[in-house]
């Protein structure tokens, strides 16, 4: 292939790329991580947003290469758009490339937010979880957002049921630390696990889901570097613990709902996270989908929080696992 179809073809990626770029700009017109109540299609679960005034993102936490999103250098940068220039001064449409000369420059790809331990420090649920962690004795410890915090509830102020009947059958004869909080993301439980949660007490078993509070602004690789970036952390913590990587259940009313998409896009990534030694990839979601695509055992109100029915298969699922690593 010439060197001239190549650069043709560069300049087509690159216009699309610009074009991605904006749609994504409007996307998070929001400032990004701000607290917020809880609200429909957040994993907000009405126990309420409760990490309190937020701190200013941290330095970019490190992501595990099977996982992380390819970056150019700036010298890579740097050749590529000289390239282009060579390529728009030779092009017969020279005038009109350089009317939209912004359009054709390569950007090293955006900082990504899913990555940057986010929190804050008049967290009630925060505090209280570093007082476990730092007092209570507990083999297995449960980490993500309203999904797994809505485990300690039998129903919520609005009367959804949750998964508290349903844990007590299945956990309630071993110890389990719930350190799931509603509308929590991926920079969220980093911030928590760097600033005390992940600091004190050991446990054997970790099971981790959490994501889908980050589809808001955020792409599935995005998402997916978060989330390994959260292994690392569990691996530095909890050096013995053996933890059950859950991927992140689907979401919206069908297959075609673009946040189960990017949850989809996440899953198919994180799942090399998997090693078989000590971060074990699990995937349960097909027991919670219908033939259509639809979901089964989840409010339909929201087509994002588990009810009973949910809970039940998730935990009949994946406790006789937990309790094997504990034994």
């Amino acid at each position: 292939m010439s060197r001239k179809v190549i650069l043709k073809l560069l300049v087509c990626a690159i216009l699309c790329a610009g074009a991605f770029r904006g749609a994504q700009a409007q996307t998070n017109s929001t400032t990004p991580n701000a607290a917020a109540p809880a609200f429909p299609g957040r994993a907000g679960g009405g126990r309420g947003f409760t990490r309190g005034p937020m701190l200013p993102p941290g330095p970019p936490a490190p992501v595990p290469p099977e996982v992380a999103i390819p970056r150019p250098t700036a010298e890579e940068v740097a050749r590529m758009n000289a390239d282009l220039k060579q390529f728009v001064e030779a092009s017969p449409d020279k005038e009109l490339l350089k009317k939209y000369d912004s359009l054709l420059t390569v950007q090293i790809p955006r900082d990504n937010p899913c990555i940057r331990p986010t929190g804050g420090t008049l967290s009630s649920r925060h505090q209280g979880f570093m007082n476990i962690a730092t007092n209570e004795d507990f083999d297995i410890l449960f980490l993500g957002d309203s999904i797994t915090d809505l485990w300690n509830v039998e129903a919520d102020p609005q009367g959804n049921p949750g998964g508290k009947r349903v844990f007590n059958k299945y956990f309630g004869d071993v110890k389990v630390a719930n350190f799931g909080i509603s509308g929590d993301t991926t920079q969220g439980v980093l911030w928590r696990l760097q600033n005390g949660e992940g600091k004190a007490h050991k446990p054997k078993a970790v099971m981790l889901m959490i994501g889908t509070n980050n589809t808001g602004g955020s792409s599935g690789a995005e998402i997916a570097e978060g989330i390994g970036a959260i292994v690392l952390e569990l691996r530095k913590d909890f050096a013995d613990a053996k933890i059950m990587l859950l991927a992140i259940f689907p979401r919206g009313a069908g297959p075609s709902d673009s946040n189960r998409r990017k949850c989809e896009e996440a899953n198919k990534i994180i799942a090399r996270l998997d090693d078989q030694k000590h971060v074990f990839f699990t995937d349960i979601n097909s027991k919670f989908l219908n033939d259509k695509g639809g979901l089964i055992g989840f409010r339909t109100s929201d087509n994002l929080h588990p009810v009973e029915e949910g809970y039940e298969i998730w935990a009949s699922t994946v406790a006789p696992t937990l309790k094997s690593w504990i034994q």
